[in-house]
């Protein structure tokens, strides 16, 4: 918590909303990340642009504010390779089992009372802490 800005924490937060509600209302799409993604796998013709430019401005939105001036937090990962790509291949299981991921279920599925949001955000977090309190209490890392 030495780290924590609540001023900024909030300002992205409700950024975040607000174009999660924009696209939702300008578009009568979830701005769920995983099925976008997902999307693009097996899309319909009408499907390819906006989930490319979607995915696209996620990827460069970092650069252009870097670009601008702004100072991106610096990236340290102290694990090893292969736990990454195991950790990212449970997290699309588990979006694909979930039906969604964080992004479409906690931010958009809770925003419009889904009771399945409800449901799964309640498991990520459940299984976030868990997670946390095993790695960190239990095993020490």
């Amino acid at each position: 918590m030495e780290n924590f800005t609540p001023a900024s924490a909030l300002v992205g937060g409700l950024l975040i909303g607000a174009s999660a509600a924009l696209f939702l209302l300008l578009n009568g799409r979830i701005a769920g990340v995983s099925g976008i993604l997902g999307g693009l796998l097996h899309p319909t013709r009408s499907d390819i642009g906006w989930r490319a430019a979607f995915l696209a401005g996620m990827l460069i939105a970092p650069v252009v504010y870097g670009l601008a001036g702004g100072t991106l937090p610096p990236v340290d990962l102290d694990a090893p390779l292969g736990l990454l790509v195991l950790a990212g291949l449970l997290v699309g299981f588990g979006t694909r089992l979930g039906a969604g991921c964080t992004s479409g279920h906690g931010v958009c599925g809770i925003g419009r009372g889904s009771p399945r949001s409800l449901a799964a955000t309640g498991i990520f977090m459940a299984t976030a802490i868990a997670t946390v309190f095993v790695t960190r209490q239990i095993l020490g890392v």
